[in-house]
């Protein structure tokens, strides 16, 4: 990831609205956004997946941000409210949250579009030069700065940020698009069964990342246009990006990591598996998302929590873990934890074991259980002796959830049948 620091970006950044879609359902996570929202899930030990978008845009330099919300919001609301407060308004600087409110709206935002359309008139009080919408699902980090500089030399009208995937990976999955030798977008698909390669990479496509850049009066005219559109799904992806190719400048803004030639970090925790490899890939020696980056900081809140303790160094009851990332306020009483990654206010009792598994916020784990390859869901109470993870079929049977690639995932509620 590149840093932009020039007089330059700092005008382009300082003139731009940044608008975080937040409403996400997850209805792929299935019990874990039951009751809230995909953006309000909880990362990485401390985080929450809101914290990321949120980051990239005060590090960026842009700090005046909309977050518009949707599904299952409390939890979301409560967050950025105790976590997101500390910009300055006597400097313009704000994290304003967006609900649905129109009046012609039954259902709340009817499509990305419209999450935007429904807040028009805020996007003209303020006035900005530029409107970046930022997906707020989706775990990496990017200096908006670049991109933001690469629209405004280019002249687009809008631009795309994009990431090389594998074509495998993208078809049915994810929105691609064709662009020509000097990155202006020819055609764009939505999950297309076959996208289209890139001329300069073979076995790759260009996929969106779901964050655009617009001039304002273009994005203006195009909500307003869309509105009027009946056969239109108010949707970026499906009506937005089509519709203004054809007759406008669409660039693609093509997120790599120019200083050290890697593939950048970008993960959509859209699923049961790819949300606990995103969490599990953080307590591997060297994590391709670094965490311990002062530069570029991931700001949350967090609990007040004393420090993890781990108690009992007896042969056969020592409480330790290893390979593992263990947050404020857990307390490891005479068990073992490998591999695993738990959040704050965990406690793991005597004699289990705990190895590949994601334990949420303020669970207890009996004596003797042993948990492998796992989600353990907030407020979990694991009673004594259970075994979670190692057959299968008893899992299932007990009413927990099976994903595709065998990671098991325990709610309080499942546990209660």
């Amino acid at each position: 990831m590149t840093h932009s620091n020039s007089r330059y970006v700092s005008h382009l950044t300082r003139n731009t609205l940044a608008l975080i879609l937040a409403g996400g359902k997850g209805s792929r996570l299935f019990e874990l956004t039951k009751k809230q929202a995909k953006p309000a899930l909880h990362f990485g030990g401390k985080f929450r997946v809101i914290d990321f978008p949120l980051s990239n845009c005060v590090n960026s330099g842009i700090k005046q941000i909309g977050v518009m919300t949707h599904y299952r919001a409390h939890s979301l609301i409560r967050h950025i409210a105790r976590g997101w407060g500390h910009l300055n308004r006597d400097l313009g600087e704000f994290v304003e949250l967006m609900p649905a409110w129109h009046k012609d709206s039954a259902c709340g935002y009817e499509g990305t579009a419209n999450a935007l359309y429904q807040h028009i008139e805020f996007i003209r009080e303020l006035a900005p030069d530029y409107v970046l919408v930022l997906a707020g699902d989706h775990v990496y980090k990017m200096d908006y700065a670049d991109m933001l500089a690469q629209h405004a030399e280019s002249g687009a009208d809008m631009t795309v940020s994009c990431i090389e995937v594998p074509i495998a990976e993208a078809a049915n999955t994810l929105g691609v698009m064709c662009i020509d030798k000097h990155n202006r977008i020819s055609h764009f698909y939505e999950k297309p069964a076959e996208p289209c390669p890139l001329n300069d990479k073979a076995g790759y496509t260009l996929a969106s990342m779901g964050n655009y850049v617009f001039n304002t009066e273009f994005l203006i005219e195009q909500l307003l246009k869309d509105a009027k559109n009946p056969q239109s799904e108010h949707d970026f992806g499906k009506d937005i990006i089509p519709a203004s190719i054809e007759n406008n400048q669409v660039m693609a803004f093509r997120f790599h990591d120019v200083e050290d030639h890697l593939k950048p970090y970008w993960r959509d925790i859209g699923t049961l598996d790819s949300f606990w490899l995103a969490n599990m890939d953080l307590v591997s020696v060297s994590p391709e998302l670094n965490m311990y980056d002062e530069d570029w900081p991931i700001w949350t809140h967090q609990k007040q929590a004393p420090p993890a303790k781990f108690v009992f160094n007896d042969v056969d009851r020592r409480g330790y873990a290893v390979d593992s990332t263990v947050s404020g306020g857990c307390i490891i009483s005479g068990a073992a934890i490998n591999k695993s990654l738990l959040f704050s206010d965990v406690r793991v009792n005597s004699y289990s074991r705990i190895e590949e598994a994601l334990i949420l916020p303020k669970v207890t784990i009996g004596r003797h259980v042993n948990i492998k390859r796992a989600i353990i869901d907030s407020g979990c109470n694991i009673p004594d002796g259970m075994t979670i993870g190692i057959d299968h079929q008893a899992d299932i049977a007990r009413g927990f959830r099976m994903s595709n690639k065998g990671v098991v995932l325990v709610t309080p509620c499942m546990l209660a049948r």
